[in-house]
């Protein structure tokens, strides 16, 4: 299937695997490549050294096209943009608008930028700073996510701008793909579903948690980080909301310690970071502290397997997806049912 956006990356099918935190790393992003889609490799959990390792851990796996997500806000966003450069990666992609310089040193480069949004003001932004296409979240996303249901904000964001747009939020499966084609996007970007994979290095036991949950199971709470959050509703969940600010702020800042540990990040470095991410956002400074819980508590269920001291972003889908496909077999079905669904969608359009 060629679209705008398989013709801008060079993959075989218009789906991105996105740069999902703990997740996303070398392996699953591999397989993802393989299979024929866009692997994106998550390094906001990264420092810079693992970063070029990972990069070339991935290189070593596949020729194909993959990405690397990065954070706009970090202080060293610049020398993560120039491994990115000297790598030959082929896709940068952003949870936060990146500056127009960043996106410029991009694109000079012949790397193809991709922001993600869920706004269209934030969507006519980045593509009038020259971004090369746009994924736009809906609420049903997991992680960080708006009030905007994704079959409302996406054509509102195809009809604004006049770069491709790639559609995030409430995608699991082929006539999700035609779906999305029809409000005029150029591709669909999954997190959960690529999470629910036997490539991903997410624990047995907490992909099992995902595979049990309804879709009454996914909710929206600020509890974590003070921002809307889409996750799995677990008891530690409801114990962060009724544990108050002053216990979250306090947690906070045993996080950030961990977290400093974790990545090899100095002090200093993780306040100038809190300091751009306070301009970035305009958060309080409560709410940047609050920030530093998000990535440790991710880790503790993501990686260590501890649902009891972690969370489980996760997208709406979760409630509906209920095996472990290989990411060849995930895609492989996908554009199989993407395809059942235009021929039949044909045939009734030439029955009426």
């Amino acid at each position: 299937m060629t679209t705008a956006l398989t013709e801008l990356t060079g993959v075989r099918y218009p789906l991105v695997q996105t740069g999902m935190g703990w997740v996303a790393g070398p392996r699953l992003v591999s397989a993802t490549a393989e299979a024929g889609a866009l692997g994106i490799l998550a390094s906001a959990t990264m420092s810079a050294g693992q970063l070029r390792a990972a990069v070339r851990e991935v290189a070593a796996r596949t020729d194909r096209p993959f990405g690397v997500n990065l954070r706009a806000d970090a202080t060293d966003a610049a020398e993560r943009v120039r491994i990115i450069i000297e790598e030959g990666v082929r896709v940068a992609s952003f949870a936060l608008a990146p500056s127009r310089e960043l996106i410029a040193r991009l694109t000079d480069a012949g790397v193809v930028v991709i922001p993600t949004v869920g706004a269209r003001r934030h969507a006519e932004k980045v593509a009038a700073w020259g971004a090369d296409a746009v994924v736009v979240q809906g609420a049903e996303g997991g992680g960080h996510t708006g009030e905007v249901a994704t079959s409302v904000l996406l054509p509102q964001v195809v009809d604004a701008v006049d770069i491709p747009v790639v559609a995030a939020g409430g995608f699991h499966d082929g006539r999700g793909l035609v779906a999305a084609l029809a409000f005029g996007a150029a591709g669909v970007a999954m997190g959960t579903r690529f999470l629910l994979t036997s490539d991903s290095t997410v624990p047995a036991a907490v992909k099992a948690r995902y595979l049990a949950a309804t879709v009454q199971d996914v909710t929206v709470t600020r509890a974590v980080d003070g921002l809307p959050h889409r996750m799995l509703r677990t008891d530690l969940v409801a114990a962060l909301e009724r544990s108050g600010r002053p216990a979250a702020l306090l947690r906070a800042v045993r996080h950030a310690a961990a977290f400093r540990r974790q990545a090899g990040t100095g002090w200093a470095r993780m306040v100038r970071d809190g300091l751009a991410m306070r301009r970035g956002t305009g958060l309080s400074w409560s709410q940047v502290l609050l920030a530093a819980n998000t990535p440790m508590m991710l880790r503790a269920a993501l990686v260590e397997g501890r649902t009891d001291a972690g969370v489980l972003a996760s997208g709406q889908v979760a409630g509906v997806i209920d095996d472990l496909p290989s990411c060849a077999e995930l895609v492989g079905r996908i554009m199989a049912e993407a395809a059942a669904t235009l021929d039949r969608l044909g045939g009734t359009a030439g029955r009426g």
